[in-house]
């Protein structure tokens, strides 16, 4: 990471910073005109999970979506990093039985689901979790509708040759405006492959998912499509009580998607712009203080949005008595000071 990176985001306690995150982010409109930047926003890195809505593009401008009939949760789902409730798991078995497949064609592997009850439940039911607990398994899901609709082998459809990654490796390369060929190189933990991409090229992709105009008319509707579901099902994209639900609940124009290691991206289509950004050090925590400082500094956030996300604007740090002893906050060139 560039070593040079304004702080983003400060961890206070008591009267002190205890803790600063440094980073950079990107606020681009569809044509790539940046209309505000912190720190490198050219260097690569990769995207992880913050850029699903654009990997889900294939599944709907393919036609499989329509296809195989897929509602906005199944859209949602494509697009999400979900918790592993069963309102998650229970759609997706569903998904994978209507194009004949089950848990065991996901190439995505299992995790403890991070919706903690459920996990409990699990643990104490001595049940094993399975690949539809995976919070990609809805991503994945869509890699192998995609595949069956293209009469695609749905083995391996993983690999970085595979017909379906490499439609979405276009997918990226097209949306970005990115000469992507020579790109650093990679494999996301749930193994699908991931490209180097700059916050610039990001944000930009992001930002036509709003702004269509410069988009063939496949590709346009699957962009509607694909916000429109996130709009219309948010818990799909995340799950209870996360930032990114709750965010797309208090705000209805935007649309944000978080991934690994502190990268989050937002869509805003009534603006015609996309956002991009990274933590440095890979901080979660982080990456949703900065996102939510950015989308307040654009004026996006109502005031009843900012009441209702205040605890996830400015998160409290409490010690193990459970009093509150710290915040999270965005730094002085993000809040605006």
């Amino acid at each position: 990471m560039n070593s040079s990176n304004p702080v983003l985001v400060e961890v206070w306690r008591g009267n002190m910073v205890e803790s600063r995150h440094h980073g950079a982010a990107a606020i681009v409109d569809a044509a790539g005109r940046v209309v505000e930047g912190w720190g490198d926003i050219d260097g690569p890195v990769f995207a992880r999970s913050a850029i699903k809505p654009l990997q889900a593009l294939p599944l709907v401008e393919t036609g499989a979506a329509e296809r195989y009939r897929l509602g906005d949760p199944e859209i949602a789902l494509a697009c999400a990093s979900h918790r592993g409730e069963p309102q998650h798991t229970e759609r997706v078995a569903h998904w994978l039985a209507t194009i004949g497949l089950g848990a065991g064609d996901l190439e995505c592997g299992s995790h403890l689901p991070y919706h903690e009850p459920t996990a409990q439940a699990l643990i104490r039911a001595a049940e094993a979790p399975t690949a539809l607990h995976s919070n990609c398994s809805g991503k994945h899901s869509g890699f192998l509708t995609t595949a069956r609709h293209q009469g695609e082998p749905t083995r391996g459809y993983i690999a970085p040759d595979h017909p379906v990654q490499r439609r979405v490796a276009r997918v990226l390369e097209e949306m970005s405006g990115l000469d992507l060929s020579r790109a650093p190189r990679g494999t996301d933990g749930c193994g699908i492959p991931v490209i180097g991409i700059s916050l610039q090229g990001m944000a930009r992709g992001m930002a036509r998912l709003g702004d269509t105009s410069g988009l063939d008319a496949d590709r346009a509707h699957a962009a509607r499509r694909i916000l429109d579901a996130m709009h219309n099902a948010p818990l799909m994209v995340s799950g209870t009580g996360t930032f990114a639900s709750e965010l797309m609940r208090a705000a209805a124009g935007v649309r944000v998607k978080p991934g690994a290691e502190g990268v989050y991206c937002a869509v805003l289509p009534q603006r015609g712009l996309g956002v991009a950004l990274k933590i440095d050090d890979g901080a979660g925590r982080a990456s949703e203080v900065a996102m939510g400082a950015i989308l307040t500094r654009l004026g996006v956030l109502d005031d009843a949005a900012r009441e209702r996300l205040a605890p996830k604007l400015a998160p409290v740090i409490k010690n193990i008595a459970g009093r509150e002893v710290g915040s999270i906050r965005p730094a002085a060139m993000l809040a605006g000071h």
